[in-house]
């Protein structure tokens, strides 16, 4: 792991970044599977990840994450995409919550999931199910993990919102601050033109794609 940290002024430069223009900014990488969404329309999440691996049906390793984790981490869980166990509910939802853990994203399903959102805690998950899980098997703890399809290690920024999740490499997050930022200001400036009555297709010049593909349609 490289001497990079990530400081609390990096942190807000995101605050207002949504998990599309991150992937966008990156080169449209970085997006888990779009099956990974909020439990409850309106959640957000923001922090480096501490990340762990459960087998499937099991929540022990979700169990030492959250006694591990600090605050301000989002616990990122590889539970093997298996959706038919509610890994986390509303009790380590409510110690989550005490220790300051900023959110939760898992490969897997959770339960209880009214109480988590009364709670306020963001959960990100594949399923909602309400069979319960043992606790038998210690699996990986803060080492690199394959979560929705992405590599996510330790230290990752993660973001979450309503479209979904990305993942940002320690490595880039300074770098997808700026191209966010540069992202965001270009899209402000599009919206205006396009509220003063332009067209995407003028804007985008949709006729100069037509014409590359060889195609007889000009608008």
């Amino acid at each position: 792991m490289s001497d990079f940290t990530l400081t609390d002024a990096l942190l807000a430069r995101y605050r207002t970044v949504t998990a599309a223009t991150a992937h966008e900014a990156m080169g449209r990488k970085g997006a888990l599977d779009s099956a990974i969404k909020p439990i409850r329309h309106g959640m957000r999440v923001l922090g480096p990840a501490f990340t762990c691996a459960c087998p499937p049906g099991d929540n022990l390793t979700l169990h030492a994450a959250l006694k591990l984790a600090r605050p301000g981490d989002v616990i990122v869980c590889a539970a093997a995409g298996f959706t038919e166990q509610g890994l986390f509910g509303d009790v380590m939802a409510s110690a989550a919550k005490g220790k300051g853990i900023a959110g939760l994203v898992v490969d897997g399903g959770v339960r209880d999931s009214s109480e988590i959102s009364r709670l306020g805690f963001p959960v990100f998950s594949r399923s909602i199910s309400i069979k319960g899980a043992v606790k038998e098997t210690l699996g990986q703890l803060n080492q690199p993990v394959v979560v929705g399809g992405e590599l996510v290690s330790p230290g990752d920024l993660i973001i979450g919102d309503d479209d979904g999740v990305v993942v940002i490499p320690r490595a880039l997050i300074a770098e997808t601050a700026e191209t966010s930022a540069e992202r965001e200001r270009k899209e402000e400036r599009f919206r205006a033109a396009l509220l003063q009555g332009n067209t995407t297709w003028d804007m985008l010049n949709l006729n100069a794609v037509m014409e590359r593909k060889g195609i007889s349609f000009r608008l």
